[in-house]
């Protein structure tokens, strides 16, 4: 009877998902994934497990991945010292050679061998640099107000959506790599993973946008996993800021999630890539497992 019970308790999780399946399909969904999630095979392949069960599904994925990490070591075992300013990574010539061969020849390869090959959907890859127009990224020091340079970084300026729009109609999930050609010297430059999701996003308009980490989202309290919000309207964002509950990291990640929806994106999601199938539980399950942003009309 135990089996028994189990074998319906999964028919009624498929059972609830039905409608949501109906509602997505045909939907385009951005997921960004990076950090520890990255590091990690197991949680890698359930994530991956995830994106081929939505593809199944009749629903358009675009896949954008980071890598650091990965870089880092390839930087190391070449002897080049890492150099961060402000949280980026400062890339010059020899270093955004190493960047292109990690990110293109070992993770994006590696995520198109599991979706290929284990989970038998069709994935191809999709370089930043095919289809991000990108501007040199510069600043100021806050303080001495010196000119900061952070090499072969950029921020997007323009994105060419068609290319991706051919492969997601055609049933193919583009896995793209977070690079960029320089709009004026046409050179290859390094972006960072979450904007170049976000620029993706904007420019497709697209139902979905969902970022996967190793936090569960947006917590009151970071030593509390108990107080997630789990719905936050863009209205809530600035008293949020203001109590500090969206602070240090999390900034650049809620102000990415804000311009998105503003651009026209429909919902943007913050999940935990290390729960077990947490992309299924936050698209098709009622109560969703990360916190949820959108408009304050929805």
């Amino acid at each position: 009877m135990t089996a028994m019970r189990e074998y319906i308790e999964k028919a009624n999780v498929l059972i609830e998902a039905v409608p949501y399946i109906q509602d997505f399909r045909g939907s385009v969904v951005v997921v960004k994934v990076g950090g520890s999630v990255m590091e990690s095979p197991e949680n890698l392949r359930r994530l991956l497990s995830d994106i081929a069960f939505m593809r199944t599904v009749g629903i358009k994925v675009v896949l954008v991945h980071g890598g650091g990490k990965a870089i880092s070591r390839a930087m190391e075992r070449e002897g080049i010292p890492p150099n961060f300013v402000q949280g980026l990574r400062v890339t010059d010539e020899r270093t955004v050679e190493v960047v292109e061969q990690v990110i293109k020849h070992e993770v994006n390869a590696n995520i198109l061998r599991q979706l290929n090959e284990q989970f038998h959907v069709l994935a191809r890859p999709l370089h930043g640099d095919w289809v991000l127009t990108v501007r040199k990224v510069t600043g100021q020091d806050p303080e001495t107000g010196a000119p900061l340079d952070w090499g072969y970084v950029g921020e997007p300026v323009a994105v060419n959506t068609e290319a991706v729009a051919q492969m997601t109609d055609a049933g193919v999930i583009p896995v793209v790599t977070p690079l960029g050609v320089g709009e004026e010297d046409g050179k290859l430059y390094n972006v960072n993973a979450d904007v170049a999701a976000v620029a993706l996003a904007k420019a497709m308009r697209v139902r979905k946008l969902v970022f996967i980490s190793d936090v569960p989202g947006l917590l009151r309290d970071v030593d509390d996993p108990g107080s997630l919000i789990s719905t936050l309207r863009l209205g809530n964002v600035r008293k949020l800021k203001e109590e500090g509950v969206i602070r240090g990291g999390m900034l650049p990640k809620v102000d990415s999630c804000v311009e998105a929806i503003q651009a026209g994106v429909q919902r943007v999601h913050l999940i935990d890539g290390r729960m077990p199938h947490s992309l299924l539980l936050e698209i098709f399950t009622k109560q969703g497992v990360g916190t949820e942003i959108k408009n304050d009309e929805q």
